[in-house]
């Protein structure tokens, strides 16, 4: 395809790899609402090939490639959880937040599986960067399931070449990030306020 460099593309052993961090800037919304209650983020889960270091793109519905020479810095589960975790430590609005594995009590527990983060065609000239997520809120003690829900963002890129599609899955991550940091607020202090509700 024109203007897509792929893998398997001739570059041979001249094939110079970049390595891309996209550096991802999320701000908080007016809607988020202030919360007293503290929730931990589960590491995220792909599939082996969504979660690959390097830059997938599906130049057509049934088939999908990497761009040649081009790779993540980190998978792309791990710059999910830490957009997200960043966007609500960023807020002020949570009282603590925090991966799994570090110590807090947490309240509630964010779960995401993660099934698309590819740069897409779907027909036209320019791809567009495309993150599907699903996102889990588990009430901790118990670990009821309070909300779910599936984002999707497609950010069309600028061209065709692989900064500017980097550049559109910067703000495609952004987007995604922001929705679900914003849903996760929302659901868990709506359930928050019916336990509440509940307490003799």
């Amino acid at each position: 395809m024109t203007g897509c460099g792929l893998l398997g593309g001739g570059g041979g052993a001249r094939e110079r790899g970049t390595i891309y961090s996209p550096v991802i800037r999320v701000q908080p919304q007016p809607d988020w609402p202030r919360v007293d209650w503290q929730l931990s983020i589960a590491g995220a889960t792909a599939p082996r090939m969504v979660d690959s270091p390097r830059i997938n793109v599906r130049p057509t519905p049934a088939e999908l490639q990497v761009y040649a020479g081009a790779s993540w810095a980190q998978p792309a589960t791990d710059m999910l959880e830490t957009t997200v975790l960043r966007a609500l430590e960023d807020s002020g609005r949570i009282d603590a937040v925090a991966r799994t594995e570090v110590g807090i009590r947490p309240d509630y527990k964010l779960v995401m599986e993660l099934h698309r983060f590819e740069s897409d065609y779907a027909g036209q000239a320019v791809p567009s960067a495309t993150i599907e997520v699903t996102a889990k809120l588990l009430y901790n003690r118990d670990q009821r399931l309070v909300a779910s829900h599936t984002f999707v963002e497609a950010q069309p890129a600028q061209g065709t070449g692989v900064p500017q599609v980097v550049a559109a899955f910067e703000e495609a991550l952004a987007a995604v990030g922001a929705d679900i940091a914003g849903w996760t607020l929302l659901q868990g202090q709506a359930d928050a306020e019916t336990l509440d509700d509940d307490a003799p």
